[in-house]
């Protein structure tokens, strides 16, 4: 198994220092990992398999890296798990950049149903022994000719494997026992439509008491992808009703377009996994995780996007990197200026950005930043809403030092759970760069 360069000061970060908790995003700065497909193989891990983006002009890349977790806060990066292109190429057949996959486990091998940027040669599945990779061999899928995107595969109780993709209309079909050969003559299309169900892409299929789930790319809202929503049916090709949105992953970036993602359940909770964009870009995306809960009738309960993700409430005592933010609100965005370190940066007058939820115990008075000033401007830090109290504010004159500088500026006394905003005030565009911040007793 083939290691990111990234695996080792991740576990390093968790294993040894007291600045990160579990968190979203899930993978650290720098790691850019999109179209999150989450499955529990039967070493009881979970895995995320997904695509790598690379670049603020085009989707994904020639790679695939896996995630893997055994308690959704320590993750492992296995780097280059399989590509199609370069030293470890195993699409003999084709260059193309590798888009949205999936994998499953049967006859005692995983399988990675990977798809291509070539409308002519799009899908295809490889194979290996291990569940983080390397996978090999990557032959192309005959699909009945309808060669479109972001295949799933899903196995029924009876052992039937599925195989569900496309764009705008999903189309489903049976898989031949083999698992890497489709069974053209079972093709149903149709089976969620842009108009009924607001389908866009990236389907993802589950069954959980004896109704089977759709969840995909939702384009419901402002004619833009942002949701993961879900459709139901009491039979694999359906006919499936919708049901609503999942989570909406909005506002996550200036110029965010798509979402995708899946739903898994975990020792006993289910989550879901879906991506967030960066770099006022929407090609540079990271995967973040969220609990999601199931009413009596079958449906999901929408859920918000924070900064906790799977866990607790974060220390507000601990170091918080600036890119963790949940929201971004006007112009700022996400940028990575070194080495594994994002900021906040294009900061305008009226932006703020949203941090939930922190755990701030007994009580804080003071915060700590790292800042870089630009053109100067006043930071106010909000209690729960933008709107809502001021705890404090620190103004930056337009002639300080343009270095990257730490300041501590009091705030008012705050206990307990809550959400920071933090907003921006002053005049011109480009007020100042943000790297973290740390609340203090």
């Amino acid at each position: 198994m083939a290691y990111s360069k990234y695996y080792i000061a991740l576990v390093f970060c968790f294993l040894f220092s007291k600045t990160i908790e579990a968190q979203n995003p899930i993978i650290p700065s720098g790691v850019y990992f999109a179209d999150p497909s989450a499955k529990v193989w039967n070493d009881g891990k979970l895995y995320v398999y997904g695509s790598k983006d690379e670049s603020t002009e085009y989707y994904c890349s020639n790679s695939y890296d896996i995630l893997s977790t055994s308690d959704l806060v320590n993750w492992e990066v296995s780097s280059n798990s399989f590509s199609s292109k370069g030293e470890s190429d195993q699409v003999a057949y084709n260059d193309a950049y590798l888009y949205a996959p999936d994998c499953q486990y049967n006859n005692g091998r995983y399988y990675l149903y990977y798809c291509l940027s070539d409308k002519n040669s799009a899908e295809g599945v490889a194979t290996s022994e291990k569940p983080q990779g390397p996978f090999t061999n990557g032959v192309k899928l005959d699909v009945g000719g309808i060669e479109e995107i972001d295949p799933s595969v899903f196995i029924d109780d009876d052992g039937q494997a599925y195989y569900v993709w496309g764009q705008f209309n999903a189309k489903i079909a049976k898989l031949k026992p083999n698992m890497v050969e489709v069974d053209t003559s079972s093709i149903v299309s149709n089976i969620l439509t842009e108009n009924e169900h607001y389908f866009h892409e990236g389907a993802f299929m589950i069954k959980r008491n004896g109704l089977y789930y759709l969840v995909y790319t939702d384009i419901s809202r402002a004619n833009r992808p942002t949701c993961i929503g879900y459709a139901t049916s009491k039979n694999p090709t359906g006919p499936y009703k919708y049901q609503g949105v999942i989570i909406d992953n909005d506002n996550s970036d200036p110029s965010n377009w798509n979402n995708h993602g899946s739903i898994v359940e975990f020792n006993s909770n289910w989550f879901v996994f879906y991506h967030r964009s960066t770099h006022n870009s929407s090609t540079m995306r990271k995967a973040c995780i969220e609990p999601i809960f199931f009413n009596e009738d079958g449906t999901i309960d929408e859920v918000e996007m924070t900064t906790q993700g799977a866990g607790s409430p974060l220390n507000a005592f601990l170091k918080t990197e600036a890119e963790r933010a949940c929201l971004l609100n006007g112009n700022v965005r996400i940028v990575l200026f070194e080495q594994a370190n994002e900021m906040l940066t294009a900061i305008n007058p009226s932006d703020n950005v949203a941090y939930k939820y922190f755990d701030f115990k007994g009580g804080a008075s003071s915060i700590d930043m790292r800042i870089k000033p630009v053109n100067g401007g006043t930071i106010v830090i909000k209690q729960d809403q933008p709107w809502g109290p001021t705890l404090g504010s620190y103004s930056i004159k337009n002639d300080e030092n343009s270095e990257w500088t730490a300041i501590n500026f009091p705030i008012k006394p705050i206990k307990g759970e809550h959400a920071v905003f933090i907003s921006f005030r002053g005049e011109g565009k480009d007020l100042l760069d943000l790297d973290w911040f740390k609340f203090n007793e």
